[in-house]
């Protein structure tokens, strides 16, 4: 049985073929084969979501499959139901899963119990989907990530970053992550991750030579609270004019979306990088499609 849980448990031959079917079907959108013909997948989801939704209930039913969408508040979960029991529950019924929720282990703990193809596409640890559509989209339009130096600017130990550090090794780039103490990845998790990975306080000295500069919000789902906070420890770790210039001429600017103007990204950066930031978004729905595809094989 396959998941889609981490980048850390997926192995690089799978990842590598993820990344080739997705320009497949990229390429071949209205005639590639339908392998989930006569399925049902669920989604569930504990978190508001805009691309992820719509390119997985897009892709499901590209596929031949019908999406079955289940927000979490509105069945027993939202009761107090063990994940594992609506798992037992749903692994009866469905043939897949794809889950946005909070806990790593509810992911987790879901595959186990359910017994059926699980993704997922977001928790508060990792992101796995958006950063295999992120490096399709930039070997898409530079080629191959190997050899290059993504620079990530922001909260480096938010659930995105975790899974660019990941990444990296796997995919033989080097990762660097500007961010300020407190929001820097923990020693353990560099360890577990491996790969060429540095850390530092410095935006420029990161930004410098950088192949891609990456930033996402400074203020993830789940963290409200802690808003008037973090756009101060963070409003030095901006992607704007300054540290593009440092970069290589031809560097992408890349956000996972939404993106808060004025804070992680200033508007004139990201208007100028909206193409790459829209296919970004675009490409989703591809490298989700091929995740599922080699899920159902």
């Amino acid at each position: 049985m396959k998941h889609l849980l981490s980048l850390e448990t997926l192995d690089r031959a799978d990842m590598d073929l993820v990344l080739r079917d997705a320009a497949t079907f990229k390429r071949n959108r209205a005639t590639h084969p339908r392998p989930l013909t006569g399925q049902t997948w669920a989604l569930i989801f504990s978190k508001s979501s805009t691309r992820t939704r719509v390119s997985f209930e897009v892709g499901i039913h590209e596929l031949g499959g019908r999406p079955l969408f289940l927000n979490a508040a509105d069945i027993q979960l939202g009761r107090g139901e063990p994940i594992k029991d609506t798992a037992r529950v749903l692994g009866r019924m469905v043939h897949g899963a794809v889950l946005r929720t909070f806990a790593q282990r509810d992911v987790e703990d879901f595959a186990h119990f359910a017994g059926i193809p699980t993704v997922n596409a977001l928790t508060d640890d990792e992101h796995p989907c958006q950063i295999l559509a992120d490096v399709f989209t930039y070997q898409e339009l530079r080629g191959a990530i190997a050899g290059r130096v993504v620079t990530f600017v922001g909260d480096g130990a938010c659930n995105v970053a975790r899974s660019w550090l990941f990444a990296a090794a796997k995919l033989g780039f080097e990762l660097r992550v500007a961010a300020p103490p407190g929001y820097q990845p923990a020693s353990a998790l560099l360890q577990r991750a491996g790969g060429r990975i540095v850390v530092l306080a410095d935006p420029l000295a990161a930004a410098k030579d950088a192949d891609l500069l990456y930033t996402d919000v400074w203020v993830s789902m789940g963290k409200e609270a802690e808003q008037a906070r973090r756009w101060q420890d963070l409003r030095g770790y901006q992607v704007n004019a300054a540290l593009l210039k440092l970069a290589r001429p031809d560097a992408l600017v890349m956000h996972c979306l939404p993106a808060y103007r004025g804070n992680e990204i200033d508007e004139a950066t990201f208007e100028a990088h909206a193409d790459t930031i829209f296919r970004q978004a675009e490409n989703r729905l591809h490298t989700q499609k091929a995740i599922l595809n080699w899920l159902a094989s």
